[in-house]
């Protein structure tokens, strides 16, 4: 339950970065994402194609701005 919190806290972070504009931070915490992301796949929270699915939503997301 905990590693889902975590992925789920970054992904937010990561969402509000865009939103100010704040590139260098969302950059940063892109990393963070896939790193949480990651880690849920290897505890069995969420599957591996859904993992892969976010991590590739997310970045179109920076490519855009």
């Amino acid at each position: 339950m905990a590693r889902a919190k975590k992925f789920r806290e970054a992904i937010r972070q990561y969402k509000k970065a865009l939103e100010e504009k704040n590139m260098e931070e969302a950059r940063k915490l892109l990393s963070l994402v896939y790193k949480n992301l990651d880690k849920a796949v290897k505890t069995g929270v969420i599957k591996k194609n859904k993992a892969s699915r976010l991590k590739s939503r997310l970045s179109k997301k920076s490519a855009k701005r």
